[in-house]
């Protein structure tokens, strides 16, 4: 009884909850170990906005073919049932160094969901997925510094581990208190623009879609997190990684996919990411990668990639980004620092190295985009 009564604290305050060891939580894999992974419909896009704590998000991470990266945003947030936001980011990246990068992180009023729940709106914004569930269209003239206008395309099947994409929080799984889902688009064409002041933007290129849910408070559902996207000229890889605070038994999920043009290759939880080498960041102790290997094996098919991460190409310090009652709530926990690390190897690319079930050896040079991030210590 005890436990549970910090767990609620905890739930409300964002304070440190107790250990409950490994037990409780069940690890999508689990799922995987019958059903490696489900290609994705229309129906598994839909947002469940719940009135419970949580993060809710839809991302567009887009490699234009004229060197542009960047990335568009929609989180949905809920606090304790409290209070509801909406955020819309966009991050055009400057890869020479030349100019910072452009951040816009803008609130949204009057957000509301498509009958379906698979449209997301709020005042001068829209995120819609097509009829057809291929297709989504992103618009924003939030903030001027950025107006959005894209329209990004699934080339491959869309999927998630498992067949729910789900890891479970909780003492009594069969009622969790909290879940974690991602969903992934993981090769797309983008077409379309972002519009600064110096003018449009040509956003035709390759993008990468992903939809998650934590519904629970992020700093008790992850320590850490790796993420990684590979966008080649045939083949394009991802993975995402997370490792639980002790509070769960400091278990580590990850979830991954390897398609090419209308074709999943390999995808589940049997991956893995691995800082082969670090650098301490002085600023706040944590072990930023250096060297990085990710793997994805199972359906007859290994692959790897491994290499130097060169220099950082930008450190998010995420307590100066969210809003105030949220940096509030989460600097209740102790040790909580969260700060993303990205990366994009510019002067050796990396690539993809893949044998596939049929015995074909595969070596492909691609982008890569990498995030490593440290949330609780």
């Amino acid at each position: 009884m005890f436990k549970w009564a910090q767990q609620q604290l905890a739930n409300v305050a964002g304070t440190q909850e107790p250990i409950y060891g490994p037990t409780a939580i069940k690890s999508v894999a689990e799922e995987a170990k019958t059903k490696p992974y489900t290609e994705i419909t229309r129906d598994d896009l839909k947002w469940e906005a719940l009135d419970s704590t949580c993060v809710e998000t839809q991302v567009f991470y887009l490699q234009a073919d004229n060197g542009t990266v960047a990335l568009a945003q929609v989180i949905y947030s809920n606090v304790a049932g409290i209070r509801t936001t909406c955020q819309f980011n966009c991050k055009v990246f400057n890869l020479d160094g030349t100019k910072p990068h452009l951040w816009c992180s803008t609130p949204l009023n009057n957000h509301e969901f498509s009958e379906d729940k698979t449209a997301f709106f709020a005042d001068d914004c829209a995120v819609e997925l097509s009829a057809d569930g291929t297709t989504y269209t992103v618009k924003s003239m939030n903030d001027k510094r950025a107006i959005v206008n894209l329209t990004i395309k699934r080339t491959a099947p869309g999927f998630q581990a498992g067949s729910t994409g789900k890891t479970l929080f909780g003492t009594d799984l069969k009622n969790p208190w909290g879940t974690l889902r991602h969903a992934f688009w993981p090769r797309c064409s983008a077409e379309g623009t972002i519009t600064t002041s110096e003018g449009a933007i040509d956003m035709k290129g390759k993008a990468i879609f992903i939809m998650a849910l934590q519904g629970m408070k992020p700093h008790h559902a992850a320590a850490t997190w790796n993420f990684a996207n590979f966008q080649g000229p045939n083949h394009s890889a991802v993975l995402m990684q997370y490792t639980t605070p002790p509070s769960y038994g400091s278990t580590t999920v990850t979830v991954g996919g390897i398609a090419k043009d209308g074709e999943i290759i390999v995808a589940g939880t049997d991956c893995t990411a691995t800082h082969l080498t670090s650098k301490n960041d002085t600023d706040n102790g944590w072990p930023a990668p250096d060297e990085v290997r990710f793997t994805w094996s199972g359906q007859g098919t290994e692959a790897v990639i491994e290499g130097s991460l060169e220099e950082r190409i930008d450190r998010v310090d995420v307590m100066a980004e969210v809003p105030g009652f949220v940096k509030n709530i989460v600097k209740a926990a102790a040790g909580t620092k969260p700060y993303i690390y990205q990366y994009m190897p510019r002067k050796n690319k990396l690539s993809l190295q893949l044998k596939t079930a049929s015995g074909e050896e595969i070596a492909e040079q691609g982008e890569l985009f990498v995030e490593a991030t440290f949330i609780v210590e």
